[in-house]
């Protein structure tokens, strides 16, 4: 007979940790974008329901749950159904390999704070975080709205666009680690710099090999190939208002509108997830904090996961504000310069951080 240990209790209680974030993201971080857009523009924000407004996220979640839902009769139902679910369970899936903490022993077993510990992170990311725009695409057409199917269509080219610059971008990365599992990445984040090209750096001026450090360049490329992939501003073309009245869900409304929203808002938390994985030293950050913390042991093993965890979602947090902060900061970017950046500046600059990473590899600069 099956007697479940601690480390089956430990795993059943990560999922239920890690999928009560992610379900929590959508309504804390609309409350935040109303809020923080009120700020950058001198206004109020939600303050009627709650605190601070805090409990309007949860009326608006009400409200779409027991909205009525009728479907438009010009639709293709079956695909106009599927669409919100395929935009959503890509942006779920992608946060499966992303490690917000390193491992610890538990019953002789290394247990990991991560839900798939694959060797090929970075490539399972890609792959299945391309799958999202599916959803987008199979919104516009099955829609038979033309303002919906050329949001669709926007997706696509915008997605192919920048999709190139951004797993090239990546490559510096994994050169300059030798690995694409993202445990191997973070870990190597947490030595320190000795070299600055060909010149060796003194052992008391402990700079951190971050990514952002050792691939400012790649960073740069990554950063904006993210806020496009992700359909925020200045890169939401496919929802452009001005244009296409809403693009992609124009013909969507109640709980099927709110997975589309909960799919974007998603699509931030893990872009902001690996953005602080690949250039931000992950879960490191903190590491001082437990020398002064007078615990041994066990004890000692579970408040250096803790002070992980707190660094990791810190800054994951930093970076989902700054989505907002650039939403309501930048404005929309023409169509086509939307499509001359992509070719004519990301894609070059990606190509020439691979060119300039190898050679530093090469002479022993990294």
């Amino acid at each position: 007979m099956f007697e479940p240990n601690l480390y089956f209790w430990l795993t059943i209680a990560k999922f239920a940790v890690i999928m009560t974030i992610i379900l929590s993201v959508a309504p804390v971080m609309a409350w935040v974008e109303r809020r923080g857009s009120a700020l950058l523009q001198n206004r109020l924000g939600p303050n009627r329901i709650g605190p601070f407004g805090l409990f309007q996220s949860i009326c608006d979640a009400i409200k779409f749950m027991f909205k009525e839902d009728p479907v438009p009769g010009h639709v293709s139902k079956f695909y106009y159904s599927l669409a919100p679910v395929v935009s959503l369970v890509p942006a779920f899936m992608t946060f499966a390999v992303i490690p917000f903490a390193s491992s610890i022993e538990i019953d002789g077993r290394i247990f990991s704070f991560q839900l798939a510990n694959l060797n090929v992170g970075i490539l399972y990311i890609f792959s299945i975080a391309s799958l999202g725009v599916y959803g987008i695409i199979m919104a516009g057409w099955s829609s038979n709205n033309k303002y919906a199917l050329l949001g669709g269509l926007r997706s696509s080219s915008q997605m192919i666009s920048y999709e190139l610059s951004l797993g090239l971008s990546v490559i510096g990365i994994v050169m300059a680690f030798s690995s694409v599992h993202l445990n191997d990445i973070v870990a190597g984040q947490g030595e320190a710099i000795r070299q600055l090209g060909p010149w060796a750096l003194p052992e008391w001026l402990p700079i951190p090999k971050w990514g952002v450090l050792i691939q400012p360049i790649g960073f740069i490329v990554f950063l904006t190939a993210i806020f496009a992939e992700t359909n925020r501003l200045p890169f939401d073309l496919p929802e452009g208002e001005s244009e296409i009245i809403a693009g992609y869900h124009l013909e969507y409304g109640s709980m099927k509108f709110s997975l589309f929203m909960m799919a974007e808002y998603t699509n931030m938390f893990v872009a902001s997830s690996l953005i602080t994985t690949l250039y931000f030293g992950g879960w490191h950050g903190l590491h001082w904090v437990l020398n002064l913390v007078p615990v041994e042991g066990l004890a000692r093993e579970w408040t250096r996961i803790v002070l992980e965890m707190a660094a990791f979602f810190l800054k994951v947090g930093f970076f989902m504000w700054f989505f907002v902060w650039v939403r309501w900061t930048l404005p929309r970017f023409r169509y086509d310069q939307v499509m001359d950046l992509g070719w004519k500046v990301m894609l070059p600059l990606s190509l020439g951080n691979i060119f300039i990473t190898a050679l530093a590899v090469y002479y022993g600069w990294m």
